[in-house]
């Protein structure tokens, strides 16, 4: 079963009035400054230097003597990973690598187009209003999720991570990677390609969708985290196969099981019969 996000953390902070439960935490990474950490407590509480962050446990308290710390309740998206619906049309896949060539140059094998605003979440994109921001729609009934301008090349493991909500990209802080927990891709810190935001381009990419990820990334981070899930499954297999296989097979046993005694209730009735 999935785990929490828990583990492993180096910072956590509490209710300095209720410390029995961390309110939240991270494993902290170089790029989260004293700056960054009060910017991700302000999408957490609901109520703002440069300086390095250090690890430990913090106790945030209210302004208020006796008042207590809110965390917000509102709703984020816990994504799992799919190479099913996920990559999203051909030409989105076209546009993204013609877009961010400059940022690679080799064989695109391990590469993939990923989308910002998940592409299995269309209907919240709509009803949010994010199509609006999309300026190179191709008519008014394309909702442009499928647009380069909510898309990133990446490399396919870090494709997963970033459905995942491990890191993000702050559009507030030019542009800065940040990771939430262990940076085994060692991006933490460094500062999303030039070419993938030109100003005036009409493929770039959009900072509402990247402020929008960012802050689905903190909110994730709430309380011991949302659970995280494993990924790494071999291409094709069926997981849900997988674990309802065991059940269906007691089932087709017990049913062979009921067959077999029903034959030999027959064979008793049919020498019943006989013998009289």
């Amino acid at each position: 079963m999935a785990d929490n996000r828990s583990g492993g953390r180096t910072v956590h902070f509490y209710d300095a009035l209720y410390t029995e439960d961390a309110l939240s935490g991270l494993v902290l990474n170089p790029s989260v400054t004293q700056k960054v950490f009060h910017f991700m407590l302000d999408i957490l509480i609901v109520a703002s230097g440069p300086d390095p962050l250090k690890p430990g446990h913090y106790d945030v308290r209210s302004n208020s003597p006796r008042g207590t710390i809110s965390i917000t309740d509102e709703p984020c998206i816990t994504r799992v990973y799919s190479s099913k619906g996920t990559f999203g049309t051909d030409e989105f896949q076209s546009q993204v690598r013609d877009r961010d060539r400059k940022a690679y140059k080799g064989v695109w094998a391990g590469f993939e187009a990923a989308h910002i605003f998940p592409l299995s979440d269309l209907q919240l994109f709509e009803d949010s209003g994010f199509s609006q921001w999309i300026t190179n729609r191709e008519g008014e009934h394309d909702s442009g999720i499928n647009s380069c301008q909510n898309g990133l090349l990446m490399l396919s493991s870090m494709h997963q991570d970033f459905y995942s909500f491990w890191f993000s990209i702050n559009p507030d802080d030019n542009y800065k990677i940040v990771s939430f927990d262990d940076d085994p891709f060692e991006v933490d810190g460094r500062i999303l390609d030039p070419v993938c935001v030109v100003p005036n381009d009409e493929r770039s990419v959009r900072d509402e969708l990247l402020r929008w990820h960012f802050r689905q990334t903190v909110l994730n981070m709430r309380g011991a985290g949302e659970p995280g899930f494993e990924l790494d499954f071999p291409h094709g297999t069926d997981m849900m196969g997988e674990i309802f296989r065991p059940v269906s097979l007691n089932i087709c046993a017990l049913c062979e099981g009921v067959a077999v005694e029903l034959d030999d209730v027959e064979h008793w009735i049919m020498q019943l019969a006989i013998s009289k």
